[in-house]
């Protein structure tokens, strides 16, 4: 009982110290498609206008549809169930990251070092792919990556139907990393068997073979000969990170030395007769092997390019999970000893350090934005003021590059103020990489407000009539003409006439 209560306080303690350096910032990024689609599966009187460019995304996934019933079921508000959940999928990741250290090393130090080395690198860029190991929000995909390294779990117990259930979980949370923990946790299946053990030289012990069967699931392709839009080209254009072969060096070495490192460990776990972690090491040098191929074979040809979006690099996510798991537990195993004064410098080292790379990214903004507390960051404030007077089925225009305005550090208009508004340059051009029946939409309303913030009265006038956006966010002071309800220092909330 002590041991349970020693562990589980420092699984919180260790959670604590990674939300503090992550932080929190709802409608960031990617939160703008998923925050939006979450409220409007509550309230759906809200977005009559723009819906289209979240829920069409969003129609592999549960992920709203869980959420708005958990907000239902619960009755808390949407802002403080993202924020639960979000706390949720940390803790489960680490607890999950644990379990598989617990099965690769006797030592208590090196598991927890290993956890430690995780938490602090939730922030970690993963190589040429615009993906964090966990984002400061809440995503799909950090409870689909919680359900796969559960699943990885299973899968070293031999527990195969329980690595089933939790597969089946993230991939209707996410199709593809649930899709990828499938693959990797198949590759696990084999190294468990002893089949793969020629990679990494001698078999390193005796085990009962685990026959892995594969299922191949028929769906229509047509789609992915179909000629691409001029429009949908535009969208794909603004993600350089799809393109496999644009990638600069440091993102190949990223996506391949990961592979070196996973086969010398496990060769080095071989000779030390560490047979869970040399079998664990091989999977992940034959999944990334496997999935390196399949993401150039996609590349490769330009009939294939409807496939881009796919994202097949994306693999290299949970390859940086197991890396970063690893590498702390080796820091573990061989430098911190039980010498209290090395565990506080490998502490600060991690956390201080990332710490501070995400004080520079979200220099304008508080490190943890609370539900319900005013923010400090004057976009925000103008979001929130737009929520709170303005009628549910205004249609807003606004600069369409205005994610990347110093100061505005990504935050989503439709997120966070709850109302419908023309199609922006950034964010709405990803979604129409996903859906490109979008993009001509998309184009059409991007072009339309290029230059809003010098539009002259008689320019305002023929953009309502074209789009039918009848309030505008601006940089202050606006044009004279406008009926303009609120400003602060940077932007003023208008009615368009």
């Amino acid at each position: 009982m002590r041991e349970r209560a020693r562990d589980a306080a420092l699984l919180l303690g260790f959670f604590a110290l990674a939300f503090l350096t992550l932080g929190y910032h709802p409608g960031f990024e990617d939160d703008g498609v998923y925050l939006a689609a979450v409220e409007w599966r509550v309230h759906r009187e809200l977005f009559p206008r723009d819906a289209r460019f979240f829920s069409l995304q969003l129609q592999a996934t549960i992920f709203d549809r869980f959420l708005a019933a958990w907000v239902r079921l619960t009755h808390l508000s949407v802002a403080w169930s993202e924020l639960l959940w979000q706390c949720v999928a940390m803790v489960t990741i680490l607890a999950a990251a644990r379990a598989i250290l617990r099965r690769c090393f006797a030592s208590s130090r090196a598991q927890w070092a290993g956890v430690a080395m995780l938490g602090g690198m939730f922030a970690l860029p993963v190589s040429g792919t615009a993906l964090y190991i966990l984002d400061q929000h809440l995503h799909p995909r950090a409870l689909a990556t919680a359900l796969i390294l559960l699943a990885v779990v299973c899968v070293m117990d031999g527990r195969r139907w329980r690595a089933a259930a939790c597969l089946t979980g993230a991939f209707l949370f996410h199709p593809i990393m649930g899709a990828l923990g499938v693959s990797f946790c198949f590759f696990l299946l084999l190294a468990r068997s002893g089949r793969l053990d020629w990679m990494i030289g001698a078999r390193v012990g005796t085990e009962r073979r685990i026959s892995a069967r594969a299922a191949a699931v028929a769906v229509p392709l047509g789609w992915v000969f179909e000629p691409p839009t001029r429009a949908w080209r535009a969208a794909l254009g603004t993600r350089t990170y799809y393109f496999l072969f644009q990638w600069k060096w440091y993102e190949w070495l990223g996506a391949l030395a990961p592979i070196l490192l996973f086969w010398l460990l496990g060769r080095w776990a071989r000779r030390r007769e560490n047979l869970p972690l040399a079998r664990l090491s091989v999977a992940v040098v034959a999944y990334a092997v496997a999935q390196q191929s399949v993401a150039i074979a996609m590349a490769a040809p330009r009939e294939l390019i409807r496939l881009t979006p796919l994202q097949p690099m994306r693999y290299l996510h949970l390859v940086y999970v197991l890396l970063t798991m690893m590498a702390g537990a080796l820091a573990g195993e061989f430098l911190l000893s039980a010498k209290s004064w090395r565990w506080v410098v490998y502490l600060a080292l991690i956390y201080g350090g990332m710490y501070a790379s995400q004080r520079t990214i979200f220099a304008a903004t508080a490190h943890i934005e609370w539900p319900g507390v005013a923010s400090g960051n004057e976009w925000v404030q103008a979001f929130a003021w737009i929520r709170a007077h303005t009628p549910e089925d205004a249609y807003f225009a606004v600069d369409p590059w205005y994610l990347e305005a110093p100061g505005e550090d990504f935050h989503n208009f439709r997120a966070l103020t709850e109302r419908s508004v023309l199609a922006d340059a950034v964010k709405d051009a990803a979604v129409c990489t996903q859906v490109p029946e979008l993009a001509d939409e998309w184009l059409r309303e991007r072009d339309a407000q290029t230059g809003l913030d010098q539009f002259s009265l008689a320019q305002m006038e023929r953009l309502k009539a074209t789009t039918g956006a009848d309030w505008a966010l601006l940089r202050y002071p606006a044009r004279a003409g406008l009926d303009c309800r609120w400003h602060n220092r940077v932007l003023t909330v208008c009615r368009i006439p």
